[in-house]
Parts: structure tokens; sequence; C-alpha cells
């Protein structure tokens, strides 16, 4: 098939009307899942029973499962249960918007509560136990003392769960949402030119994730003080690179 870059930059145009929605299921799902995340890790890090074992087994359950099979659980399976069609929730769960959202939610909240639990673990006690003898209150130990240091050492982990959350926001074309996937599917059924618009779509999703991990980059570089002087964000986001390679 001869290359012509007129179907390339229609295609992209094309595409380029499914970023809002694909933005909005990352941004909101990632938010919803950051605050169930921290309660999550809250659980993991607590000595009672009753409350570490609903969150090993949520995390477990998430983690051990496809994210696809648990979009279609809840977009096709919620719906066989009479009582919830009778419910208040019915009217989120029949619309595939809030069943994309509320399974990414869940998803990534199982994945970002390990890396704050260890991010929460990594504070040296010895400074937990110096404020306490100081007679700081827990509300102000948690703010000044442990979550300052363990943003800090969560940050990189985050920031790949952020960039997967992107990417796994292609999903919700399985279930009839038209974000950048599922316009490249619907184009790639009218023109029968599937390596042009995966291309193109594999772009918008390369450029998404290039922006959000040049910012996070950022962010790390910024709490970091002492490191300015001698990197730069990109520096910090290449070295990333290269322990992952």
């Amino acid at each position: 098939m001869p290359f012509d870059p007129l179907f390339l930059w229609e295609t992209f145009i094309a595409l380029l009307a499914g970023i809002p929605l694909a933005l909005k299921l990352a941004v909101f799902s990632i938010a919803v899942g950051t605050v169930l995340a921290f309660s999550l890790a809250l659980m993991r890090v607590s000595r009672r029973w009753w409350l570490d074992f609903p969150a090993r087994f949520y995390i477990f359950a998430f983690r051990g499962t496809p994210l696809l099979v648990q979009i279609y659980i809840i977009y096709y399976g919620l719906s066989q249960f009479p009582g919830l069609r009778h419910s208040l929730l019915w009217p989120f769960l029949r619309e595939a918007y809030w069943c994309a959202l509320g399974a990414l939610a869940l998803n990534t909240a199982a994945y970002s509560a390990e890396i704050m639990r260890g991010g929460l673990l990594s504070v040296p006690a010895g400074q937990i136990e110096a404020a306490r003898a100081c007679g700081m209150a827990r509300v102000l130990l948690f703010r000044r003392i442990i979550i300052p240091q363990a943003i800090r050492q969560m940050l990189p982990g985050y920031s790949n769960e952020v960039v997967l959350m992107v990417k796994s926001t292609s999903l919700a074309s399985t279930i009839t949402l038209m974000e950048i996937t599922g316009i490249a599917a619907k184009l790639i059924s009218e023109t029968y030119r599937p390596v042009e618009v995966f291309a193109c779509a594999g772009a918008i999703y390369l450029t998404m994730n290039f922006i959000a991990a040049r910012l996070f980059a950022l962010i790390e570089w910024s709490l970091w003080p002492e490191r300015r002087k001698t990197r730069r964000p990109v520096d910090l986001a290449d070295q990333k690179g290269e322990l992952h390679v």
C-alpha cells in the first residue's frame, strides 16, 4: 500500500477528538484511585488484622485479575442482579463511561496502595520515635514527618502507574466508549488500513505519556533541592528510563 501523508494527517486529526475523553478517564480514575489507595495503604500498615486482611485481599484480587475482565464484570456482569437494577446506583452502572471510570479507579487503587505502603514504611523508625518522644500529635507526625518523606520515595513508582493508567484507558473502547482507541477501531472498519491508524493512535499515546513523565520528573526535581545544582529534570527521567531497561 503506497504511503499517503494526507491520509495520516486526516487520521491524526480524527483521533484528536478522542483525547478529551481519554484524559477525563485517566485524570478522574487516578484521582479517585489515589484517595482509595491511601486508605488501603493505611490499612495495610495497620497492626490490626481486621484492617490489614480486607486491604490485602482487595489488592490481591485486583492485581491478580486482568483489567479487561474487571471492566467486563462491572459493565456486563452487575446488570444481572435485579437489586442493582432497581437501586440508586443503576443510573451510573448502566453507562459505559461510569463503568470504565470505576474499573480503572478500582484497579489503579490496588497498585497505588502498594506503592504508598512502601513509601510509608520507608520512613526511618528513629524519626517517628523521636517525634513521638517530643510529644508530637499523630496528625502532625503524619503531616510533617511521614508524608513528606513517603512522597519522595513513592513518586518514581507512582509516576509509572500514572503512565500505565493513561495507556489503560484504551480498554474503555471495548465497552463502546469512543476515546482514542475506539475512534481508531471505527476508522479501521471504514478504511481497512490498520497500520496507519494504529500508528497515529500510538503516537498520540506516546506524546501524552511523554508529557506526563516529564511533569513527574519536574516534580521529583523540585522535591530534591540538593540535586538541583547537578541534575536537570530531564536527567532524572532519563536515569529512570535506563533503570527500567
